[in-house]
């Protein structure tokens, strides 16, 4: 199913998208050694449930997962970079963590997620592959344009990823996104210009771009959900939300709380 949103459901959209932006910057900054990721996802609840929104993740049931998920926040540290189920375990100086959420307000959805390291230690390889993710997921925002398509904003995500040295999997991507959290058109970070979906305004997109350090290739944790790469190399992954316009792409995600 691919939805495009009226004027008045693209209000709500920048709401939650607001509202997960602003969640996300909150917790980064609550994230220091020694944070227990429970207690992350409970933070997590709490601001959700006080907004009055709803969690994408709580009863989540995909075909791939062992479901329903059962927490409020995805929390990746080092080699985990997709769907990581929280934990009982206590950040470390120089851990590299990723936060993934997805709440539903008012009826639409909105999905970001950020990658960071904790505590004062900063390893240059894992400060470089976040900053690949980054850059990856600015050049697939920058490609939207009128005419473009699916295969444009992958080619331009794959591109950025490739030439800093990162090999790229295919399976798990960007996607559309507006009353449930995951549809069509999917959005994979590596493709072909000029192929795929036209975009249209009042589309959403989840863009999506993740690395791992050294492979391509995922394994699955014994907890059903987290997966991890298949070496044990560190892991990156950063996320917007955003908005096709008349004139090119409006990003929803972006926090409006000051530090």
């Amino acid at each position: 199913m691919i939805e495009i949103l009226s004027r008045t459901e693209l209000g709500r959209a920048k709401e939650a998208g607001a509202l997960v932006a602003n969640i996300l910057h909150t917790l980064k900054g609550r994230a220091t050694v020694g944070t227990n990721l429970l207690d992350i996802d409970r933070w997590a609840k709490s601001m959700i449930l006080e907004a009055g929104a709803v969690s994408c993740y709580v009863d989540y049931a995909p075909s791939f997962g062992r479901g329903p998920f059962g927490h409020y926040i995805c929390t990746g540290v080092n080699d985990a970079v997709l769907h990581g189920l929280p934990t009982d375990y206590k950040l470390a100086d120089g851990d590299l963590l990723t936060l993934d959420l997805a709440v539903l307000k008012d009826g639409i959805a909105a999905d970001s997620a950020i990658s960071f390291i904790v505590g004062e230690s900063k390893p240059a390889e894992s400060v470089a592959m976040i900053e690949a993710t980054e850059r990856a997921l600015r050049a697939g925002i920058a490609a939207v344009r009128p005419g473009a398509r699916i295969g444009d904003l992958s080619y331009a995500i794959g591109s950025v990823l490739s030439e800093a040295g990162y090999p790229v999997n295919t399976e798990f991507g960007g996607h559309g996104i507006g009353s449930t959290m995951h549809q069509e058109p999917h959005v994979p970070n590596m493709g072909r210009p000029g192929r795929g979906y036209k975009l249209r305004p009042g589309l959403l997109l989840a863009l999506e771009p993740w690395v791992m350090a050294d492979t391509a290739q995922l394994v699955t944790d014994a907890d059903g959900w987290t997966l991890r790469s298949a070496t044990g190399c560190r892991t990156a992954h950063s996320e917007h939300t955003i908005a096709i316009t008349n004139d090119g792409a409006e990003i929803l995600t972006l926090p409006t709380l000051v530090s």
